[in-house]
Protein backbone atom coordinates (compact mmCIF):
# COMPACT_ATOMS: atom_id res chain seq x y z
CA UNK A 1 0.00 0.00 0.00
CA UNK A 2 1.26 3.24 -1.19
CA UNK A 3 2.12 5.82 1.72
CA UNK A 4 2.46 9.65 1.37
CA UNK A 5 5.90 11.00 0.35
CA UNK A 6 6.67 13.61 2.20
CA UNK A 7 9.17 16.16 0.16
CA UNK A 8 12.97 16.39 1.29
CA UNK A 9 13.08 19.43 4.07
CA UNK A 10 15.61 21.95 3.13
CA UNK A 11 17.46 24.23 5.60
CA UNK A 12 17.24 28.11 3.99
CA UNK A 13 18.18 31.42 5.63
CA UNK A 14 15.07 33.64 5.45
CA UNK A 15 16.13 36.10 2.98
CA UNK A 16 13.95 39.03 1.51
CA UNK A 17 13.13 37.65 -2.19
CA UNK A 18 12.86 34.04 -1.13
CA UNK A 19 10.27 32.30 -2.99
CA UNK A 20 8.63 29.17 -2.53
CA UNK A 21 9.69 26.94 0.07
CA UNK A 22 9.21 30.61 2.58
CA UNK A 23 5.71 31.66 1.28
CA UNK A 24 2.97 30.84 2.87
CA UNK A 25 2.08 27.00 1.80
CA UNK A 26 3.88 24.67 0.54
CA UNK A 27 3.31 20.83 -0.56
CA UNK A 28 4.23 18.11 1.76
CA UNK A 29 3.04 15.20 0.00
CA UNK A 30 1.70 13.82 -3.26
CA UNK A 31 -2.38 12.99 -3.48
CA UNK A 32 -2.51 9.02 -3.47
CA UNK A 33 -5.26 6.10 -4.36
CA UNK A 34 -7.35 5.63 -1.00
CA UNK A 35 -7.24 1.87 -2.96
CA UNK A 36 -5.96 -0.28 -5.24
CA UNK A 37 -7.24 -0.98 -8.59
CA UNK A 38 -7.47 -4.09 -10.53
CA UNK A 39 -4.10 -6.01 -10.11
CA UNK A 40 -3.72 -5.54 -13.84
CA UNK A 41 -4.30 -1.10 -14.34
CA UNK A 42 -1.24 0.07 -14.55
CA UNK A 43 -0.32 2.50 -11.47
CA UNK A 44 -0.54 6.19 -12.06
CA UNK A 45 2.21 8.25 -12.81
CA UNK A 46 3.28 11.45 -11.02
CA UNK A 47 4.92 13.95 -12.64
CA UNK A 48 6.40 17.32 -10.94
CA UNK A 49 8.27 20.24 -13.10
CA UNK A 50 9.46 23.21 -12.02
CA UNK A 51 10.20 26.70 -13.66
CA UNK A 52 10.59 30.21 -13.21
CA UNK A 53 7.86 32.18 -14.11
CA UNK A 54 6.73 35.45 -12.92
CA UNK A 55 9.62 36.22 -10.73
CA UNK A 56 9.07 32.82 -8.43
CA UNK A 57 9.39 29.32 -9.17
CA UNK A 58 6.32 27.48 -10.58
CA UNK A 59 6.20 23.98 -9.85
CA UNK A 60 3.42 21.79 -11.58
CA UNK A 61 2.63 18.65 -9.89
CA UNK A 62 0.23 15.77 -11.71
CA UNK A 63 -0.89 12.49 -11.70
CA UNK A 64 -1.96 10.64 -14.91
CA UNK A 65 -1.51 7.80 -17.12
CA UNK A 66 1.90 8.73 -18.31
CA UNK A 67 1.92 9.24 -22.16
CA UNK A 68 -0.14 12.56 -21.11
CA UNK A 69 1.60 14.05 -18.16
CA UNK A 70 4.77 15.65 -19.96
CA UNK A 71 2.51 17.08 -23.01
CA UNK A 72 -0.32 18.48 -20.35
CA UNK A 73 2.42 19.89 -18.26
CA UNK A 74 4.49 21.53 -20.84
CA UNK A 75 0.67 23.00 -22.59
CA UNK A 76 0.39 24.67 -19.14
CA UNK A 77 3.34 26.22 -18.99
CA UNK A 78 3.27 27.48 -22.63
CA UNK A 79 -0.68 29.11 -21.72
CA UNK A 80 1.02 30.56 -18.29
CA UNK A 81 3.84 32.06 -20.35
CA UNK A 82 1.52 33.39 -22.88
CA UNK A 83 -0.88 35.12 -20.61
CA UNK A 84 1.87 36.44 -18.56
CA UNK A 85 3.08 38.38 -21.88
CA UNK A 86 -0.46 39.77 -22.18
CA UNK A 87 -0.84 40.21 -18.32
CA UNK A 88 2.43 41.39 -17.04
CA UNK A 89 2.83 45.40 -16.44
CA UNK A 90 6.83 45.05 -16.71
CA UNK A 91 6.71 44.57 -20.82
CA UNK A 92 6.78 47.66 -22.69
CA UNK A 93 4.79 45.88 -25.89
CA UNK A 94 1.50 44.31 -24.49
CA UNK A 95 -1.99 46.04 -23.75
CA UNK A 96 -1.07 46.88 -20.31
CA UNK A 97 1.88 49.48 -21.30
CA UNK A 98 -0.90 50.37 -24.37
CA UNK A 99 -3.32 51.61 -21.66
CA UNK A 100 -0.77 53.41 -19.79
CA UNK A 101 0.70 55.16 -22.70
CA UNK A 102 -2.79 56.17 -23.78
CA UNK A 103 -3.93 57.49 -20.25
CA UNK A 104 -6.05 60.23 -20.33
CA UNK A 105 -6.11 60.12 -23.92
CA UNK A 106 -8.28 57.20 -25.45
CA UNK A 107 -9.14 53.86 -24.81
CA UNK A 108 -7.50 51.00 -25.67
CA UNK A 109 -8.76 47.75 -27.11
CA UNK A 110 -7.66 44.69 -24.36
CA UNK A 111 -8.34 40.96 -24.38
CA UNK A 112 -10.55 39.17 -22.96
CA UNK A 113 -7.84 38.01 -20.23
CA UNK A 114 -6.84 41.67 -19.26
CA UNK A 115 -10.39 42.88 -19.36
CA UNK A 116 -11.21 39.80 -16.41
CA UNK A 117 -8.14 40.91 -14.27
CA UNK A 118 -9.47 44.32 -14.31
CA UNK A 119 -12.63 43.88 -13.38
CA UNK A 120 -11.79 41.53 -10.69
CA UNK A 121 -9.14 44.45 -9.57
CA UNK A 122 -12.40 46.98 -9.66
CA UNK A 123 -14.55 44.88 -7.65
CA UNK A 124 -11.93 44.29 -4.55
CA UNK A 125 -11.22 47.55 -4.68
CA UNK A 126 -15.03 48.62 -4.11
CA UNK A 127 -14.88 45.86 -1.00
CA UNK A 128 -12.28 46.94 -0.10
CA UNK A 129 -12.69 50.92 -0.22
CA UNK A 130 -9.71 50.83 -2.52
CA UNK A 131 -7.22 49.44 -0.29
CA UNK A 132 -6.51 47.54 -3.50
CA UNK A 133 -6.08 49.74 -6.56
CA UNK A 134 -4.39 48.77 -9.52
CA UNK A 135 -3.40 52.15 -10.80
CA UNK A 136 -0.73 52.11 -7.59
CA UNK A 137 1.52 51.78 -10.51
CA UNK A 138 1.08 55.47 -11.17
CA UNK A 139 3.62 56.17 -8.22
CA UNK A 140 6.34 54.62 -10.57
CA UNK A 141 8.38 51.26 -11.06
CA UNK A 142 9.55 49.55 -8.01
CA UNK A 143 11.59 46.04 -7.90
CA UNK A 144 11.99 44.17 -5.85
CA UNK A 145 14.68 41.64 -7.17
CA UNK A 146 16.88 41.63 -3.95
CA UNK A 147 20.04 41.36 -6.50
CA UNK A 148 18.95 44.57 -8.46
CA UNK A 149 16.38 46.24 -6.35
CA UNK A 150 15.01 49.71 -7.42
CA UNK A 151 12.72 52.37 -6.15
CA UNK A 152 11.30 55.68 -7.51
CA UNK A 153 12.29 58.61 -5.70
CA UNK A 154 10.08 60.49 -3.10
CA UNK A 155 9.45 63.46 -5.40
CA UNK A 156 8.61 61.11 -8.39
CA UNK A 157 6.06 59.00 -5.82
CA UNK A 158 4.60 62.29 -4.90
CA UNK A 159 3.74 63.84 -7.71
CA UNK A 160 2.46 60.42 -8.93
CA UNK A 161 -0.15 59.85 -6.08
CA UNK A 162 -2.17 62.32 -7.76
CA UNK A 163 -2.96 59.76 -10.22
CA UNK A 164 -3.57 56.41 -7.84
CA UNK A 165 -7.45 55.96 -8.25
CA UNK A 166 -9.34 53.14 -9.05
CA UNK A 167 -12.64 54.74 -9.77
CA UNK A 168 -10.29 56.68 -12.84
CA UNK A 169 -10.13 53.24 -14.74
CA UNK A 170 -13.21 53.04 -17.43
CA UNK A 171 -13.87 49.50 -18.42
CA UNK A 172 -16.12 48.81 -21.36
CA UNK A 173 -17.08 45.31 -21.42
CA UNK A 174 -19.09 45.55 -24.67
CA UNK A 175 -16.38 47.24 -26.18
CA UNK A 176 -13.68 45.34 -24.99
CA UNK A 177 -11.38 48.35 -23.86
CA UNK A 178 -9.80 50.05 -20.58
CA UNK A 179 -8.98 53.57 -20.36
CA UNK A 180 -7.22 55.67 -17.57
CA UNK A 181 -8.62 58.89 -17.13
CA UNK A 182 -5.11 60.72 -16.13
CA UNK A 183 -2.31 61.79 -17.84
CA UNK A 184 1.13 59.86 -15.99
CA UNK A 185 -1.70 56.61 -14.33
CA UNK A 186 -0.06 53.92 -14.57
CA UNK A 187 -1.21 49.97 -14.18
CA UNK A 188 0.36 47.78 -12.00
CA UNK A 189 -1.11 44.28 -12.29
CA UNK A 190 0.75 42.14 -10.18
CA UNK A 191 -1.42 42.29 -7.00
CA UNK A 192 -4.36 41.15 -9.28
CA UNK A 193 -3.09 38.46 -12.67
CA UNK A 194 -0.89 36.22 -10.77
CA UNK A 195 -3.56 33.96 -9.44
CA UNK A 196 -5.86 34.08 -12.80
CA UNK A 197 -2.41 32.95 -14.56
CA UNK A 198 -1.40 30.03 -12.40
CA UNK A 199 -5.14 29.31 -12.92
CA UNK A 200 -5.08 28.54 -16.73
CA UNK A 201 -2.34 26.52 -16.36
CA UNK A 202 -4.45 24.56 -14.23
CA UNK A 203 -7.11 24.51 -16.64
CA UNK A 204 -4.63 23.32 -19.67
CA UNK A 205 -4.06 20.02 -17.17
CA UNK A 206 -7.92 19.60 -16.90
CA UNK A 207 -8.29 20.16 -20.58
CA UNK A 208 -5.66 17.55 -21.07
CA UNK A 209 -7.69 14.93 -19.54
CA UNK A 210 -5.69 15.35 -16.07
CA UNK A 211 -7.94 14.89 -12.75
CA UNK A 212 -5.19 15.10 -10.03
CA UNK A 213 -2.58 17.84 -10.25
CA UNK A 214 -1.64 21.26 -8.64
CA UNK A 215 0.17 24.10 -9.16
CA UNK A 216 2.53 26.09 -7.09
CA UNK A 217 3.24 29.38 -7.81
CA UNK A 218 5.61 30.61 -4.85
CA UNK A 219 3.17 29.39 -2.74
CA UNK A 220 0.17 30.85 -4.37
CA UNK A 221 -1.22 26.71 -4.52
CA UNK A 222 -3.51 25.57 -6.72
CA UNK A 223 -5.42 22.22 -6.81
CA UNK A 224 -7.66 19.75 -8.15
CA UNK A 225 -8.50 15.70 -7.44
CA UNK A 226 -9.73 13.24 -8.58
CA UNK A 227 -12.71 11.33 -6.27
CA UNK A 228 -11.03 8.27 -6.01
CA UNK A 229 -7.85 10.18 -4.96
CA UNK A 230 -7.28 11.87 -1.56
CA UNK A 231 -6.75 15.05 -1.32
CA UNK A 232 -3.40 17.03 -1.07
CA UNK A 233 -1.90 17.69 2.00
CA UNK A 234 -0.44 21.81 1.73
CA UNK A 235 1.01 22.85 4.35
CA UNK A 236 0.43 26.22 6.49
CA UNK A 237 3.32 28.81 6.95
CA UNK A 238 3.21 31.39 10.20
CA UNK A 239 3.48 34.55 8.57
CA UNK A 240 5.66 35.89 11.39
CA UNK A 241 7.94 33.82 11.44
CA UNK A 242 7.84 31.70 7.86
CA UNK A 243 10.27 29.14 8.70
CA UNK A 244 7.74 27.55 10.95
CA UNK A 245 5.17 25.09 9.90
CA UNK A 246 1.52 26.31 12.16
CA UNK A 247 -0.38 23.13 10.54
CA UNK A 248 -1.50 21.44 7.11
CA UNK A 249 -4.91 21.26 5.41
CA UNK A 250 -6.22 18.74 2.59
CA UNK A 251 -6.89 20.73 -0.47
CA UNK A 252 -9.03 18.67 -3.02
CA UNK A 253 -10.36 21.39 -5.26
CA UNK A 254 -9.72 25.08 -4.11
CA UNK A 255 -6.83 27.49 -3.48
CA UNK A 256 -4.40 28.24 -0.94
CA UNK A 257 -3.40 31.93 -1.77
CA UNK A 258 -0.65 33.94 0.12
CA UNK A 259 0.57 37.61 0.58
CA UNK A 260 3.36 38.34 3.24
CA UNK A 261 5.84 41.27 3.85
CA UNK A 262 8.93 38.64 3.86
CA UNK A 263 8.21 37.23 -0.10
CA UNK A 264 10.01 39.95 -1.92
CA UNK A 265 11.49 42.87 -0.92
CA UNK A 266 15.06 44.15 -0.46
CA UNK A 267 17.10 46.38 2.71
CA UNK A 268 17.85 49.92 1.91
CA UNK A 269 19.98 52.23 4.35
CA UNK A 270 18.41 49.83 7.06
CA UNK A 271 14.76 49.72 6.17
CA UNK A 272 13.20 47.28 4.39
CA UNK A 273 11.30 47.42 1.33
CA UNK A 274 8.65 44.60 0.72
CA UNK A 275 6.58 44.36 -2.60
CA UNK A 276 2.96 45.16 -1.14
CA UNK A 277 2.32 49.29 -1.81
CA UNK A 278 -0.01 51.38 -0.17
CA UNK A 279 -2.13 53.23 -2.77
CA UNK A 280 -2.09 56.11 -0.06
CA UNK A 281 1.50 56.71 0.44
CA UNK A 282 3.19 54.89 -2.67
CA UNK A 283 5.30 53.14 -0.03
CA UNK A 284 5.41 49.33 1.01
CA UNK A 285 2.33 48.81 3.41
CA UNK A 286 2.26 48.96 7.25
CA UNK A 287 -0.23 46.24 7.91
CA UNK A 288 -0.01 42.47 8.64
CA UNK A 289 3.31 40.76 8.28
CA UNK A 290 1.18 38.36 5.90
CA UNK A 291 -2.02 36.46 5.05
CA UNK A 292 -3.27 33.04 4.13
CA UNK A 293 -6.46 32.34 2.75
CA UNK A 294 -8.24 29.50 1.59
CA UNK A 295 -11.50 29.26 -0.47
CA UNK A 296 -12.92 26.93 -3.63
CA UNK A 297 -12.50 29.46 -5.93
CA UNK A 298 -9.56 31.84 -7.54
CA UNK A 299 -12.38 34.82 -7.38
CA UNK A 300 -13.26 34.56 -4.10
CA UNK A 301 -9.40 35.61 -3.03
CA UNK A 302 -8.06 37.36 -6.08
CA UNK A 303 -6.65 40.45 -4.75
CA UNK A 304 -8.18 39.98 -1.07
CA UNK A 305 -4.90 39.26 0.46
CA UNK A 306 -2.97 42.07 -0.62
CA UNK A 307 -6.06 44.50 0.87
CA UNK A 308 -5.99 43.29 3.97
CA UNK A 309 -2.49 44.27 4.19
CA UNK A 310 -3.05 47.30 3.61
CA UNK A 311 -5.97 48.14 5.88
CA UNK A 312 -6.44 48.75 9.62
CA UNK A 313 -6.53 44.58 11.23
CA UNK A 314 -9.99 45.59 12.50
CA UNK A 315 -11.37 46.77 9.13
CA UNK A 316 -9.49 43.80 7.67
CA UNK A 317 -10.70 41.29 9.20
CA UNK A 318 -14.00 42.01 9.09
CA UNK A 319 -13.58 42.41 5.07
CA UNK A 320 -12.35 38.53 5.73
CA UNK A 321 -15.28 37.71 7.20
CA UNK A 322 -17.79 39.24 5.00
CA UNK A 323 -15.73 37.62 1.78
CA UNK A 324 -16.52 34.27 3.87
CA UNK A 325 -12.97 33.16 3.39
CA UNK A 326 -10.96 30.63 5.67
CA UNK A 327 -8.36 32.69 6.30
CA UNK A 328 -5.26 33.54 8.99
CA UNK A 329 -3.30 36.84 9.52
CA UNK A 330 -0.26 37.22 11.39
CA UNK A 331 -0.08 40.36 12.76
CA UNK A 332 2.75 42.97 12.78
CA UNK A 333 1.99 42.61 17.00
CA UNK A 334 3.00 39.39 16.84
CA UNK A 335 -1.05 38.27 17.36
CA UNK A 336 -2.30 35.11 15.19
CA UNK A 337 -5.60 35.54 13.85
CA UNK A 338 -7.83 32.59 12.42
CA UNK A 339 -11.44 32.18 11.58
CA UNK A 340 -13.17 29.46 12.67
CA UNK A 341 -13.18 27.44 9.44
CA UNK A 342 -9.37 27.25 9.11
CA UNK A 343 -8.75 26.58 12.44
CA UNK A 344 -11.39 23.25 11.90
CA UNK A 345 -9.19 22.54 8.19
CA UNK A 346 -5.92 22.18 10.70
CA UNK A 347 -7.60 19.90 13.08
CA UNK A 348 -8.21 22.79 15.49
CA UNK A 349 -11.09 23.03 17.55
Amino acid sequence: MNRTTTLPQTRRRLLCGATALWAGAALLGWAQPLRAGPVAARAPQRHRVERVLMGTRVAIAAVGEDPLLAPAIEAAFSEMQRQVALLSHYSATNAVAAVNLSAGLQPVSVAPELMKVLLAAQAVARRSDGAFDVTVGSVGRWHFDPAAPAMPTPERIAAGLRGVDWRLLTLDERAGTALLGRRGMRLDTGGIAKLPILQAGLLTLQGYGIQTALVDGGGDILAMAAPQVRPWRVGIRDPRAPQRLLGAVDLTNGIVASSGDYERCFVRDGRRYHHVLDPRTGYPAQGPHGTTLLADSVDAVNGLGTAVMVMDPDDGRALLRRSGVDALVGGRDSSLWLTQGLQRRMGGK
